[in-house]
């Protein structure tokens, strides 16, 4: 696919910004963030309901995002959301990137697959952890999406990847290993495992018994340095 893009050809942001990698294989790697807007899931802990529960944004062409994207000085793009697959012209945008030799990291829960380009595709499936927490038909539409194993494996297929779970309690290594069982393929070097929380103290606190779990299982923990040192605010 060419990497051409027009002027017609528009995407709804939360954000653009600066900052570096706070997740995964490539935790502090300066990189641009370009977060869409919109989800199809309700995880209950989400850190970033205005891309959400309650999404904002504003239209933006793929020249003026690619224009802005090329003032910092990186050539990483972290393409997150919300679910950044949900909108088509996510994937001009992303091949566009890739013919001026960009690295693209496109952080996804897994349910929605696109023709994009990627070098990294940073899978968070969601466990039942996840689900909100009052009934509703929200609960129920969320359930029905979150597993989607057939896209996992064709992401899985196409493109570098890695697994992150968040993890809320010691229980939910249970339905880690068990959610595995799906994927046979996956060795336990591209499974990380990150705690729920959005303040530093909290994070803290659940590494103490999370990291050990994670090597006891032969996974990486996952730290979110981005909290660690920023706290959970929105980029300005």
């Amino acid at each position: 696919m060419s990497g051409l893009v027009t002027s017609q050809q528009r995407l709804r942001l939360a954000d653009i910004f600066f900052s570096i990698q706070g997740e995964g294989a490539l935790t502090g790697t300066p990189s641009v963030f370009i977060r869409t807007t919109g989800c199809n899931l309700r995880c209950w802990f989400c850190d970033t309901p205005y891309t959400s529960s309650e999404p904002e944004g504003t239209w933006h062409t793929l020249e003026d995002i690619l224009k802005v994207s090329e003032e910092f000085e990186t050539r990483h793009v972290v393409i997150t959301g919300g679910e950044p697959l949900l909108p088509a012209a996510i994937v001009p945008l992303t091949h566009a990137f890739a013919e001026r030799a960009w690295h693209i990291t496109i952080e996804t829960a897994g349910t929605i697959q696109r023709d994009v380009a990627c070098d990294l595709m940073s899978i968070s499936p969601k466990l039942s952890n996840s689900l909100p927490k009052e009934p509703n038909a929200w609960q129920t539409r969320h359930q029905h999406q979150r597993h989607q194993p057939e896209v996992i494996k064709q992401l899985i297929s196409q493109y570098d990847y890695q697994l992150k779970f968040v993890i809320d309690t010691p229980d939910d290594i249970d339905e880690v290993l068990s959610y595995l069982q799906h994927f046979p393929m996956v060795p336990p070097g591209h499974v990380w495992l990150m705690p729920q929380g959005i303040d530093a103290e909290t994070l803290a606190y659940k590494s103490t018994w999370l990291e050990p779990l994670a090597a006891k299982h032969g996974f990486h923990y996952c730290p979110r340095k981005h909290v660690e040192l920023f706290g959970n605010q929105r980029a300005t």
